[in-house]
């Protein structure tokens, strides 16, 4: 047996025991998991797995279905040389199945692009062309700057801030109302009316 080891960023983990589900989620639920660990303060988890009876797609899915996130990277190239739509399956087959650190590719044969969805710790864009070329068709790379691709891990991380800060500012327009009445009405400032 052929060990791999991939260290996944994660997104959504508030606490400690987001971590332990993530871990135990990998642990005892996905088949083919010979150890997973879990980084909290570097938001990362690290899985030493069988490649024969799990891909990496496998262990973002069970993360997901656990409630937490994955941030990957997209990014859409044109592919030269189909001819059929099983071309485009053949495409389709090489990215999912045969190259490590894709989360999910797309082929569209009417307009002769693949869109996929891919961790860039694991994998980048000069690795999906190679594995397209393997499979005997070309694709042309965007260049970094065309490409204009962010960091994914980054931009998740962005994204999961602005929603913190609107989740705090919501809490505080919400409480701050219920504080100042709490407070007036314990230093008596509020007229009080008692019954007889």
């Amino acid at each position: 047996m052929a060990e791999k080891i991939a260290t996944l960023p994660l997104g959504g983990m508030t606490c400690a025991n987001c971590a332990a589900t993530i871990e135990r989620t990998l642990n005892k639920k996905v088949d083919g998991v010979l150890q997973a660990s879990v980084n909290f303060a570097a938001e990362q988890v690290t899985v030493h797995f069988d490649p024969g009876k799990v891909k990496v797609a496998d262990l973002v899915n069970a993360i997901t279905r656990a409630g937490y996130s994955v941030p990957a990277a997209h990014v859409e190239m044109p592919v030269t040389g189909m001819t059929c739509a099983n071309c485009a399956a053949n495409i389709e087959r090489a990215l999912n199945k045969k190259t490590d650190g894709i989360v999910g590719a797309s082929v569209n044969f009417a307009s002769e692009h693949v869109a996929v969805e891919y961790l860039a710790n694991l994998v980048n864009i000069d690795d999906i062309v190679a594995a397209i070329e393997k499979a005997g068709y070309g694709a042309i790379a965007p260049s970094e700057t065309a490409a204009g691709t962010e960091d994914a891990e980054i931009a998740a991380r962005r994204a999961e801030i602005r929603d913190q800060t609107t989740k705090f500012i919501a809490g505080v327009v919400f409480a701050l109302p219920l504080f100042a009445l709490s407070m007036l009405r314990d230093f008596g400032m509020l007229d009080t009316v008692s019954e007889d």
